[in-house]
């Protein structure tokens, strides 16, 4: 089911909807203030790669160069 994440222009309020439909967007209304101008903000996601696939690591174990030292 697709969730979205959106602002309240009037209470500047952020909430998540459930929206079935994109033609309904137009529908969704702030729960803060009932306010119906609302715009849908970009949302993020995370996902794991599955096992075997490969991996992804921020950090690192393994000695390595840094840029601007001057060392090749």
């Amino acid at each position: 089911m697709p969730i979205f994440e959106f602002v309240c222009t009037e209470c500047e309020k952020n909430f998540e909807d459930l929206v079935l439909s994109l033609s309904r967007i137009d529908e969704v209304v702030c729960p803060s203030c009932g306010g119906n101008k609302v715009k849908k903000k970009m949302s993020t996601f995370a996902s794991k790669p599955a096992e075997g696939i490969g991996s992804f690591s921020l950090g690192s174990t393994s000695p390595s160069h840094s840029c601007g030292t001057g060392s090749v």
